[in-house]
């Protein structure tokens, strides 16, 4: 059971990266490198990201559920299982309440940040704050737990990918707040590099 659930993270973590991709490339109007993934959420298409973010949150949350199977009864294992599943269900929120349209997405949409935002772009960002910071703690535990294990490898690619995690979260913050131009980018330098590693571990762990 466990190793199917870890597969089921393997694929909801690797299938959201390809998805608000090739979506984000092929939307008129959006412009990946500036705007963000979760603006995918909104016009027309926007259901295509709604359903990647609710699918893809939960197969990664059971995925989660997956690791503190597989990884049982070790306390750091178990920790970095609720911290997996609490990011898959923060995923899942983050489509259930999508943000608003600002900066100029869907089209027609005017520039820049609105003075008031919605209760549903609120619970968006709480959404978020959750989704960036449980991976990179994810990642720290896991980066612990391959050390212990005598995994230096898995160990250093958990670490460094945690440090990025960490330090693009930030560059991204500010990016956001002063509305930079590579704004989309900058999140997709986060989130490519994250969501790819929780697979590759999800799928390590399902083939150990």
């Amino acid at each position: 059971m466990g190793i199917v659930l870890l597969w089921c993270g393997a694929v909801g973590a690797a299938l959201f990266v390809l998805v608000f991709t090739v979506d984000g490339l092929t939307r008129p109007g959006y412009r990946p490198v500036y705007h963000p993934v979760s603006a995918l959420s909104l016009g027309r298409r926007g259901r295509i990201q709604v359903v990647n973010f609710i699918g893809c949150g939960s197969l990664i949350a059971l995925g989660g559920v997956g690791i503190g199977w597989m990884t049982a009864p070790s306390v750091k294992g178990v920790i970095a299982a609720i911290l997996v599943v609490a990011f898959g269900l923060a995923l899942v929120a983050s489509g259930w309440w999508p943000m608003d349209p600002m900066r100029e997405y869907p089209p027609g949409t005017a520039a820049g940040t609105p003075k008031d935002t919605s209760r549903a772009h609120e619970l968006h960002d709480y959404a978020g704050a959750v989704v960036f910071s449980t991976l990179p703690a994810a990642g720290l535990i896991l980066t612990w737990w391959f050390a212990e294990s005598s995994m230096v490898g898995w160990a250093v690619y958990s670490g460094v990918i945690s440090a990025i995690l960490v330090a693009v979260f930030l560059k991204f913050g500010s990016a956001w707040e002063e509305d930079h131009p590579q704004t989309g980018l900058i999140q997709r330098l986060m989130i490519i590099p994250g969501w790819l590693w929780l697979s590759t571990v999800f799928a390590w762990l399902a083939l150990a």
